[in-house]
């Protein structure tokens, strides 16, 4: 390992901690950059083992009497061995190299591509409040100089704290305290005194240990200190006596076998020393374990119970357990408090859980010490069983967790063996539990649940009143989300948007990711109609893991329900990826193992869904879900449940005015020829264009048919009104005139015949304004035409000079009177010119006051002379479309028939 020692240039990302200052005419030690001691231990990638390495590293800190500096290095390690074990996922090494005047220590992992940015103005290492990635921020904050180094398999983050400095003949003193508080001891404190060797064989024995121990110094001496050791096995760090006895200073519990057999519990300190010829030994001081006060160094600050401010009164009870000044968020208070709690009690986690607001679950909100990433806003009920000790109301002890299985469901799986936990109570009311736990079995009594009691009655209110607020700022910020959501699903009919909208409204606000299953009827199965992931790049992996599972159930009881099949699907495929992995050479390694892998991770958290039900009828399901191991959060649920029940709504809505539109546009069709015949010598030209989105049957129609003789029928027409009454006259008026005119009934017959027809539908008859004539090409070129003109607007023709007029007369509209005396008129069109004919949506066009009319559409034609008849019925359609600037209000048809010029050689 590559060592950078005090007084060399740090890495390019390292962060220099600013000097210092310096006491005037002050004499001082002369400080030395030797390393002078080290320390190591690796930790394996489990959560247990921060709350090992914090006790390694105080442990090393105290025994080289480098208490100054122990409180910031235990942090610092902390951060950096989470960092390694619990998100890299990766064994922490932890090395400390003492020095004259100062300690450096260094974490590495064996995760090198994880890297750290480098330091600069613009750089942003992320917020304090966040869970993870405060490392290099309280490096920055605390370290006299940090910085990462890297080696081809492993990264080395390391920092450097720098001793105080301190005048010649400095001591370190605890305060003056009344004599109520001075430790309790027997009529004598006996100390036993005892010298080990370098091969770890006692050397010395004073007569206070043979009082202890009842063996006289010449039955022990040259005998290994191991053999009457009782070494209590630490989880974690495995640290035997015998490397105890290597460490320059080293303090903590143990036992010794006496004489008689039994074992005397004793608290110890051991100090590393060499003789003049440099021959190293270790001189230990051991007390009974009762007596532990004699020897341990003082506690980092006062018990909350016996904290006073200097001036003799009483601090306040909240500030004296959390500190000053308090976190100003919910987040930031029970961390604290969380641990606080830790450290009050020397454990190595501890716990905080809400109640909800029925009092039937607690979910977890703060945790130290534990995979917190993997338990946050999980849920255990209050009550698993009967008496206090199946109750989160009462205080509880457990002093071996592997004795009741399952009796604290958060703490499964994590080593940890003893726990205590208190009730948070506001005015009779639970609401929440904090607990502490350890990994050793036996470390907690009724004592301790009094202490952590005392606490928790002490902050229980300050969390109460920081969870209403942010409950309250929940359900203001819920309220716009719904109305916001409400406006978007309102503003859109179709159902494909809706869809998106839907996933797009969950995704990130609610879930990392989304599922849309819909369903057509009570026959048909659940089908993926959407899948959003908030990384594109994961959606065709979790659209293709979902489409291997069967759907959820289509259950209507509302609210969110656990879906376990995607998450096991996950594990699966990641299971069957690694097992693939381990047979192919690393060179033939595909992406789709890496894909396959990072899909898992993504859905193989928790999942839910919600019923999509709208008119008593389940229409779908919206499935959410989160990454490896998260919760979702019961607000969240039930914010997620309201929007389930509009995106419901909107989404039948949808499929409502889809299924319409689709009705109206298959019957305007059917009411519209299918295609038009050629007619020779003549050009014939159609345009029609629909008012509004389709979803209502217009009432204009148009039509061009063959009749006996080599004639061809035409008709343009508009009935009064749209929707199902005024289809049913369009079919009747287009289906009757064709039958008739093939009859070979004249146009006036045709058009009484038909009148009486409509009038015969009596109420759901309506009026009909119809253009109706009959086609004869001519052999000289040119057509000839018999027109009747019902009440509709007149049919222009244009001639090669451009002069433009109408080619009928106006006679009475159909469906109005029973005796019709209709006539026809003949016009004969010449080659080059062009008969237009169009319905009332051209020639009523509107602007504000402003109208198109018959004289405006007429000076339109009378620009087109020469062009062929599309090209006519174009340059019409584009004239009034921007005459104004508004969607047409009104069905539009124009038919234009133009005889072409003949060919000139």
């Amino acid at each position: 390992m590559g060592l950078t020692l005090p007084g060399e240039q740090p890495p390019a990302s390292g962060a220099e901690h600013p000097d210092h200052g310096s006491l005037d005419s002050a004499d001082y030690h002369t400080r030395s950059s030797v390393i002078t001691a080290r320390a190591a231990h690796t930790f394996e990638p489990v959560g247990r083992s921060v709350a090992a390495a914090r006790a390694f590293v105080r442990d090393t800190l105290q025994g080289w009497g480098f208490g100054d500096v122990v409180d910031d290095a235990v942090v610092l390690t902390s951060e950096l061995v989470t960092n390694a074990v619990v998100h890299a996922g990766t064994a922490a090494e932890v090395v400390c190299l003492r020095s004259g005047d100062g300690v450096r220590i260094e974490v590495s992992d064996r995760y090198p591509e994880r890297e750290i940015p480098l330091q600069s103005g613009g750089v942003q290492m992320g917020s304090p409040d966040r869970e993870g990635g405060r490392g290099l921020q309280l490096c920055a904050a605390l370290a006299s100089r940090w910085g990462v180094e890297y080696s081809p398999a492993h990264k080395h983050v390391w920092f450097r704290l720098d001793l105080p400095e301190r005048q010649v003949g400095t001591r370190a003193a605890g305060p003056s305290v009344s004599t109520e508080l001075l430790p309790l001891a027997d009529d004598r404190v006996r100390v036993a005194v005892i010298q080990i060797d370098s091969e770890g064989a006692v050397s010395a024995w004073n007569d206070d240990a043979q009082e202890l121990f009842g063996y006289p110094a010449k039955q022990i001496v040259g005998q290994p200190l191991t053999d009457h050791a009782a070494w209590p096995h630490t989880p974690g760090t495995s640290t035997g006596i015998a490397d105890a006895l290597r460490l320059s200073r080293w303090e903590g519990s143990y036992g010794i076998r006496a004489a008689d057999g039994r074992v005397v519990p004793v608290y110890a300190s051991h100090l590393r020393v060499r003789d003049p010829q440099g021959d190293p030994s270790t001189v230990c001081l051991l007390v009974r374990d009762d007596e532990r006060a004699v020897l341990a160094t003082p506690q980092r600050g006062a018990a909350p119970e016996a904290a006073h401010r200097a001036d003799g009164q009483s601090s306040d009870p909240f500030e004296t357990f959390i500190g000053s000044p308090a976190p100003d968020d919910l987040d930031g208070l029970l961390q604290r408090t969380v641990e606080r709690s830790r450290d009050m009690l020397d454990g190595d986690a501890a716990f905080l859980l809400l109640a909800t607001d029925d009092e039937t679950e607690l979910e977890v909100r703060a945790t130290t010490g534990l995979p917190s990433a993997r338990q946050r806003f999980a849920r255990v009920p209050v009550d698993t069983g009967s008496g206090r000790y199946g109750t989160a109301r009462m205080p509880a002890v457990h002093e071996d967790l592997a004795a009741v299985p399952g009796a604290v469901p958060l703490l499964d799986g994590t080593g940890m063996r003893s726990v205590v936990t208190v009730p948070l109570k506001v005015e009779g009311r639970l609401t929440g539990s904090l607990g502490v736990a350890a990994e050793g079995s036996g470390r907690y009594s009724n004592e301790e649940a009094l202490r952590l009691q005392f606490a928790a009655d002490r902050i229980a209110l300050a969390v109460e009143s920081a969870r209403l607020g942010e409950l309250e700022r929940l359900r203001r910020g819920s309220l716009s989300f719904l109305v916001e959501a409400s406006d978007l699903l309102a503003g859109t009919l179709d159902r494909d948007q809706t869809l998106a909208l839907m996933a797009q409204m969950t995704v990130p606000t609610l879930a990392t990711w989304c599922a849309v299953y819909t369903i057509a009827d009570t026959a048909s199965e659940p089908y993926l109609s959407y899948v959003l992931h908030e990384d594109e790049e994961r959606i065709d992996g979790l659209k293709e893991l979902l489409g291997r599972i069967e759907p959820p159930e289509p259950v209507p009881t509302p609210g969110a329900r656990i879906w376990p099949a995607p998450a096991r699907a996950a594990h699966e495929a990641a299971l069957e990826a690694s097992v693939r992995s381990l047979d192919d050479e690393p060179h033939h390694l595909g992406s789709g193992i890496s894909s396959t892998l990072t899909t898992a991770a993504s859905v193989g958290g928790e999942t839910v869904v919600l019923p999509l039900v709208a008119r008593n009828r389940v229409i779908g399901m919206l499935v959410l879900g989160k990454p490896s191991e998260d919760h979702f959060r019961q607000e969240n649920l039930e914010l997620a449940e309201d929007l389930s029940r509009r995106a419901a709504l909107a989404l039948d809505n949808s499929r409502l005015y889809s299924e319409r539109m689709a009705i109206s546009q298959s019957l305007q069709r059917s009411l519209l020829p299918p295609e038009l015949p050629e007619v020779p010598g003549v050009e014939v030209e159609v345009i029609y264009r629909a008012a509004g989105e389709g979803n209502e049957v217009g009432g204009d129609f148009y039509d061009l048919f063959s009749i006996p003789d080599g004639a061809y029928g035409f008709a343009i027409g508009d009935v009064c009104g749209t929707g199902p009454e005024a289809a049913a006259v369009t079919g009747l008026a287009r289906h009757a005139l064709r039958l008739l005119a093939r009859e070979g009934y004249s146009g006036p017959a045709v058009l009484e015949r038909l009148n009486n027809a409509i009038l015969d539908e009596g109420e759901r008859s309506r009026f009909l304004t119809l253009l109706y004539g009959e086609l004869r090409p001519q052999q000289d070129g040119g057509a000839l035409l018999k027109v009747v003109c019902a009440g509709h607007p007149l049919p222009l023709r244009l001639r090669q000079d451009g002069s433009v007029q109408p080619a009928a007369e106006p006679q009475p509209l159909l469906g109005v009177m029973d005796d019709l005396e209709l006539y026809e008129q003949t016009v004969r069109l010449e080659p080059g010119d062009v008969l237009l004919c169009v319905t009332d949506g051209i020639t009523e066009r509107r602007e504000g006051s402003r109208m198109l009319g018959d004289d405006g559409l007429a000076e339109v034609l009378r620009g087109c002379t020469g062009l062929t008849a599309g090209a006519v019925a174009s340059r019409v359609m584009r004239a009034v479309e921007r005459f104004a600037a508004d969607s047409p209000s009104d069905d539009m048809a124009i038919l234009t028939m133009r005889v072409p010029e003949p060919q000139r050689n």
